[in-house]
């Protein structure tokens, strides 16, 4: 049984799916361990921390999931790389099984069984496992720190003998994981806070970190949630109510953290170009889902981008700058999704694709997509 893993080929991507810390605990199920030369290097994992656990270290990426079992990954490998292992072998990866790549048919038409972490099941029993909310967690923290560096001004009030530094405002747009972390660290640096989101459920854990809500509160804001815990997509009349409240508290604020994602649609648009061009000059606005389309209109994944007024636009992956702790994180979420694949008597990898956790993810297998949210309609 072999459970392998390559570079990741993205730009700027830093974190590895397998640390030495996992590599560890899948030798003590049984399993051989390999790794591509270097995988681990932007995450601060030398090979040598790999081979001291066991793991072999492989020249390149067809060596590395040649004949493998398990892959893992932190995003779907290169259509060359992912007819490297076994057919029928088992991927886990995040797939993003909405996106423009086709992930899940590659997956498919290189005959694995593929399992996007995107789709995990929000149960008590998968909370170990998921990946979206250990890097939204840090996304946000990251988020935060890096407003407080592109901010010309410090974050909390200051009173010297030359006079007083007013608090910076910030406004949290999207109150998830991600959101509540920004809160809480722009709240821990000083910052006078305010938050805002559909999801009614949000604003008792805004004020809950010291926050203030900022929403409007009708009828159809308080059925705005699906049953999984996911913004619904909102009426054209809310979106409008809401732009215009919005609009006037934006133009306020020194900081705008957005953090807002809607699963199997583009980003929803937040903050127009007309609202940033109403804030004051060196304000700062971090668009946490810019790769998704993004929250504020002028946002560009990976740049910075200083508008007419002065405002700076910051198009964040705030989480593959925290590598190391990301990669942690994430290879912990993939060892607890594989850890109950293994027979503990045996030793053997027996998936149970009737288990509740598996149905839910499995997008591709035996040749097809699979997954009922993938298959075109009738």
């Amino acid at each position: 049984m072999i459970v392998a893993t390559a570079r990741e080929t993205a730009t700027g991507e830093t974190r590895v799916a397998i640390t030495p810390e996992t590599a560890k605990k899948f030798a003590a199920l049984g399993a051989k361990v390999r790794i591509e030369a270097g995988a681990g290097l932007r995450a601060g994992l030398p090979d040598q921390a790999y081979a001291d656990v066991g793991a072999e270290i492989a020249p390149d990426a067809a060596a590395a999931l040649g004949g493998a079992d398990l892959v893992l990954q932190v995003r779907a490998p290169g259509s060359s790389a992912l007819r490297s292992p076994a057919h029928g072998a088992t991927l886990v990866a995040m797939l993003d099984p909405f996106g423009a790549g086709g992930a899940p048919q590659a997956c498919a038409e290189a005959g694995l069984d593929a399992y996007a972490m995107e789709f995990l099941p929000r149960i008590t029993r998968a909370q170990s496992m998921d990946v979206l909310s250990s890097q939204a967690n840090l996304a946000g923290y990251r988020a935060a720190i890096d407003a407080a560096g592109a901010f010309g001004r410090v974050f909390p009030m200051m009173m010297t003998p030359a006079g007083t530094v007013p608090a910076a405002r910030v406004f949290v747009m999207g109150v998830g994981v991600a959101g509540l972390q920004a809160i809480a660290t722009a709240r821990r640096l000083g910052a006078i806070v305010t938050a805002t989101d559909v999801r009614p459920a949000t604003k008792e854990q805004v004020e809950s970190l010291g926050a203030k809500f900022v929403a409007v509160e009708d009828d159809e804001f308080r059925q705005a949630e699906t049953a999984g815990g996911y913004a619904k997509e909102m009426s054209d009349a809310y979106k409008a109510k809401q732009a215009e409240l919005v609009a006037g508290h934006v133009a306020k604020q020194d900081v705008v953290i957005t953090t807002a994602l809607i699963p199997g649609r583009p980003a929803p648009r937040l903050v127009t170009a007309a609202m940033v061009a109403a804030m004051k000059p060196g304000s700062v606005l971090i668009d946490l889902a810019v790769e998704r389309g993004g929250n504020v209109e002028g946002a560009k994944a990976g740049e910075t981008v200083t508008t007419p007024n002065g405002a700076i636009i910051v198009g964040s992956s705030a989480v593959t700058s925290l590598g190391g702790a990301a990669a942690a994180l994430y290879a912990r979420n993939l060892y607890a999704f594989c850890e109950p694949m293994f027979d503990k008597a045996t030793k053997e990898f027996k998936p149970d694709r009737e288990e509740e956790i598996l149905k839910a993810t499995l997008v591709a297998s035996g040749g097809a997509v699979v997954h009922p949210r993938l298959k075109p309609p009738a």
